[in-house]
């Protein structure tokens, strides 16, 4: 079962600035270290980073921090393809693995190790993420 969700009022301020800068629904928010994840209800993805990125940027300048916009989706599979949407997902494989449920992304082998990030850190949030929503516990990247 996907997890609770609270939010701290940082977290509730920097809902509040997305909402005003980009006129769309905020479904979530993570903070992670220099970053900022937002997740927007279906098919506002685009209206929320704007023409030419120019509200990620203005979120990015007010906020300090970098600034990640995932559309949501009630399907996992499609969930998972919006979180890696940046990596040019090319399969995602969802299994159980005893009581665990994998999923298994493939990417483009030029950004896989984007994708994974530094000592894992953006597959950490990726897998963070997804499990706010989805019954997934874990994510490779392929």
């Amino acid at each position: 079962m996907p997890i609770e969700i609270t939010f701290t009022e940082d977290t509730l301020r920097y809902i509040n600035l997305f909402e005003q800068v980009t006129k769309t629904r905020v479904k979530d928010c993570m903070e992670a270290e220099d970053k900022l994840v937002f997740v927007v209800e279906p098919g506002q993805a685009n209206r929320a980073v704007g023409k030419g990125g120019e509200n990620v940027i203005r979120l990015k300048n007010q906020t300090g921090k970098n600034i990640q916009v995932i559309e949501y989706s009630d399907d996992a599979e499609k969930f998972i393809r919006n979180v890696f949407y940046n990596y040019n997902v090319q399969n995602v494989v969802i299994e159980n693995r005893g009581t665990v449920v994998h999923a298994t992304v493939t990417v483009d082998p030029q950004v896989k190790g984007r994708a994974i990030g530094k000592n894992g850190r953006n597959l950490k949030i990726a897998r963070d993420i997804v499990n706010r929503h989805h019954n997934v516990q874990s994510i490779s990247v392929a």
